[in-house]
């Protein structure tokens, strides 16, 4: 069953998310915790991906069970988060059987927010392991908080010219009770679109946008390709039943979602990727359910910027759109 009045991935039941947030240091940690094993799949179409312990999401291993997922900045520094969420779990005693040990599956994304703030600043274990205390089926906290704290777009001219972003979540009901949610770190390479098209977020050029898209078909490029820093991770949660191919096939249309509201998307500078888990036993057609993880994916992305404040130098959406369906 799903909450009415959360609108959040927590709405869906036994979803919990806790945040960890490192405001002076512009980087954070979110843990997604499932109350009984999730099953799922991760369309992975990103260049600049750096992940751990994914494996248990790909089509031909035997792994039907996810226990967390764990979402971080840091770069490849904040995968170690990872180790708070286990030793979390390991405590309670969840995790895979394997007699002489119990081993939790916590697939983990990081995004590159290392040129934002502090390079210095590292989610870590410990705050991972305060997340996972913090964890409530509450309504998601959105904005610049957990592995959102750090996340910027539109980046063609670098992130001193972006725009401040964040992260976003979102719930949207389907037929004969079906819901599916999504929670997005929103930190693209790419400018944002809202649902008429226009630029709500991303590269400026003094005090408007640059228009990425048109800039890049005139032969404005990044030349400078050492640092791919940029990331959009979106998990997909349903209340229906899944197998992997099903879910892969869902993971895949949320995409599409994004890709409409991302531009450009899946450049070679993005670790773009996509996790679905399948938590409950509701029947519907994985296209139902496809169309409305398009939907949901689109929401939690622009929930990601609206709800993003100015930070580290950088304006934020709210700041430069005069929106009165802006999201409050």
């Amino acid at each position: 069953m799903s909450s009415p009045r959360n609108l959040t991935i927590t709405g869906i039941d036994g979803v919990r998310v806790g945040h960890a947030t490192d405001g002076a240091g512009g980087t954070g940690v979110s843990v997604i915790l499932f109350d009984r094993p999730a099953l799922g799949a991760l369309d992975m179409t990103g260049l600049a991906t750096s992940t751990r312990q994914v494996d248990s999401l790909e089509m031909m291993h035997p792994g039907v069970a996810v226990h967390a997922l764990c979402l971080a900045g840091g770069s490849a520094f904040g995968l170690d988060a990872a180790c708070g969420v286990a030793r979390y779990l390991e405590e309670r005693g969840v995790g895979l059987d394997l007699v002489v040990a119990r081993v939790p599956v916590v697939p983990t994304a990081v995004i590159y927010d290392l040129s934002f703030m502090d390079p210095k600043a590292r989610p870590t274990p410990r705050m991972a392991y305060e997340a996972c205390l913090a964890a409530t089926s509450d309504p998601v906290e959105q904005g610049c908080v957990g592995a959102g704290t750090g996340a910027t777009c539109g980046k063609l001219r670098g992130v001193l010219n972006a725009t401040k972003s964040g992260l976003g979540s979102s719930l949207v009901h389907g037929a004969d009770g079906v819901c599916v949610a999504a929670l997005v770190v929103a930190n693209p390479f790419g400018d944002v679109l809202d649902r008429t098209g226009r630029i709500v977020a991303g590269a400026r050029d003094g005090g408007t946008f640059l228009d990425m898209a048109g800039a890049i078909r005139k032969g404005e490029v990044r030349q400078r390709f050492g640092a791919p820093g940029n990331t959009t991770l979106c998990v997909v949660v349903t209340d229906a039943l899944l197998d992997k191919v099903s879910a892969m096939q869902v993971a895949r249309m949320a995409g599409q979602g994004l890709a409409r509201h991302i531009v450009p998307y899946n450049t070679p500078l993005d670790g773009d990727m996509v996790f679905c888990l399948s938590v409950g036993d509701k029947k519907a057609h994985p296209l139902h359910l496809g169309v409305l993880a398009q939907d949901a994916a689109r929401e939690a992305l622009l929930n990601a910027v609206w709800r993003a404040c100015s930070m580290g130098g950088l304006p934020a959406a709210r700041d430069l759109v005069d929106d009165a369906c802006m999201v409050p």
